[in-house]
């Protein structure tokens, strides 16, 4: 989503690491170039204007301009104002005594409220909280239905009363099950429009005085730009927004949204939607979302995708095997799989620092195809071929590449890098130590962020 702002962020920065000294030229330089950059991502023009203000009144004062390391200097200035514009966002939500909580998700139809209903009940269980979904939306034509869809698949429970089609008593009769039935939260899937109407408000007014739920979570669809972030504002002029929700941002959005939400609605950010899958819903991290946009990577999240996603006990026995040179076609399989369970590939490259910038990925990163390919060429082999890979002579080349469906070059391709993989893991001593490494890995990771900037 900020591949674009981030590349044009990174040029600014690369060409004031080029002066030896700056000079209030140089800054200005500098300034057109980030302001036409935020303008581009689709940030609010006002919010541009105030942020290039301040940017500018910091990077002016003498201490930056006589620094040894004034470009270093200046990406943190703008690393501190990009941060300020998301205020004092924690991500997630803020703590409550009530219980039941309920969430009431709002929001413009299409822009994902059920979706995000299914993962924010799916996270809101893993943190051992039992979520409890009802519709509200009697108007669309089988929305209660795809709730209860999304229900299944995520494994939550949903009130769903046969024959009620009366918005306010549907979220009531929700609220009195959970009360009833031991439910820790309700989630309430409002009703959307194409536009927002007085219907729809006061049918919003109505379900939140019967409710009075602890959150008020706008879900904006990030590709709208600008035009969600102007929805949230009426919607929490005439109902209330506690946090916003932006979904889609694994797409092509500029990224203007997540930058303009804060200072334009004057509410949170507290989730991001970066897929389809249930699993793709975070709490709104501003220091992670920021370290990713000027480049330096966003190894937090990268290692608590990948605690959930590896097993300990398994990452134990990968660390051992690498260490004693028996890393096989079988450990690289299972491998493959995991990196699946952690998400979309570009956005596992994307968090690694620095590797936005290498000359050449953009073009060549690998895609969830190539993944299943090589997937199929070690399935296609035997057991014993995948544990012992130098017995693949010619003719069992051919078998494996009909077997799956591709070519002997490709098969050759695969055993050629994976034996020079198990060198390399031998000598780096393998990712699962850090993935399995816990706080420790952490600190790691909160040590290189501060260092870098």
């Amino acid at each position: 989503m900020f591949e674009s702002l981030s590349t044009r962020l990174q040029d600014v920065f690369k060409s004031l690491r080029g002066q030896g000294r700056l000079t209030p030229e140089n800054i200005e330089a500098a300034l057109r170039e980030i302001r036409l950059a935020l303008l581009e991502a689709d940030v609010n023009f006002k919010v541009v204007k105030a942020f290039i203000d301040r940017v500018r009144d910091r990077a002016m004062e003498q201490d930056v301009l006589q620094s040894l390391s004034p470009s270093q200097q200046v990406v943190r200035i703008v690393r501190d104002e990009m941060l300020a514009l998301f205020g004092d966002a924690q991500g997630g939500l803020a703590d409550t005594t009530k219980r039941p909580r309920v969430i009431l998700l709002l929001g413009l139809q299409g822009a994902g409220k059920t979706t995000t209903a299914g993962k924010l009940a799916k996270w809101l269980a893993k943190q051992g909280r039992h979520p409890l979904l009802v519709s509200t939306d009697v108007k669309r034509p089988a929305a209660i239905q795809q709730l209860n869809l999304v229900a299944e698949k995520a494994d939550v429970r949903v009130h769903d009363p046969a024959g009620q089609l009366d918005p306010v008593a549907r979220a009531k009769g929700a609220l009195l099950e959970a009360t009833n039935k031991g439910f820790d939260v309700v989630i309430v899937d409002s009703a959307g429009r194409l536009h927002i109407d007085d219907e729809l408000m006061t049918e919003l007014a109505a379900i939140k005085a019967v409710t009075d739920p602890s959150d008020l979570l706008y879900v904006a669809d990030a590709m709208t730009g600008q035009d969600a972030i102007k929805s949230a504002g009426e919607f929490n002029r005439r109902v209330g927004v506690t946090g916003v929700v932006l979904t889609k941002l694994d797409g092509d959005a500029r990224g203007g949204a997540a930058l303009s939400v804060v200072s334009v609605v004057g509410v949170p950010i507290a989730f991001a939607g970066s897929g389809e899958r249930l699993e793709d819903l975070e709490p709104f991290h501003p220091e992670r979302v920021v370290s990713r946009v000027l480049g330096m990577g966003d190894m937090l999240s990268l290692i608590e995708r990948a605690e959930a996603a590896i097993d300990q006990d398994g990452a134990a026995r990968l660390e051992e095997k690498i260490r004693s040179n028996e890393f096989t076609l079988e450990d690289f399989r299972d491998q493959l799989k995991t990196i699946r369970k952690m998400g979309p590939i570009e956005q596992i490259i994307g968090m690694i620092p620095g590797m936005s910038s290498v000359k050449g990925l953009a073009e060549n990163k690998p895609d969830e195809k190539q993944i299943s390919r090589v997937e199929a060429i070690i399935g296609s082999m035997t057991a014993e071929e995948r544990r012992k890979q130098h017995i693949i002579n010619g003719s069992r080349r051919k078998r494996i590449a009909k077997g799956s469906g591709t070519s002997v070059e490709e098969v050759n391709r695969l055993l050629k890098q994976f034996v020079q993989m198990q060198k390399m893991l031998k000598s780096l001593g393998g990712m699962a130590g850090m993935a399995g490494g816990g706080k420790k890995a952490r600190r790691q990771a909160m040590q290189m962020l501060r260092d870098r900037h």
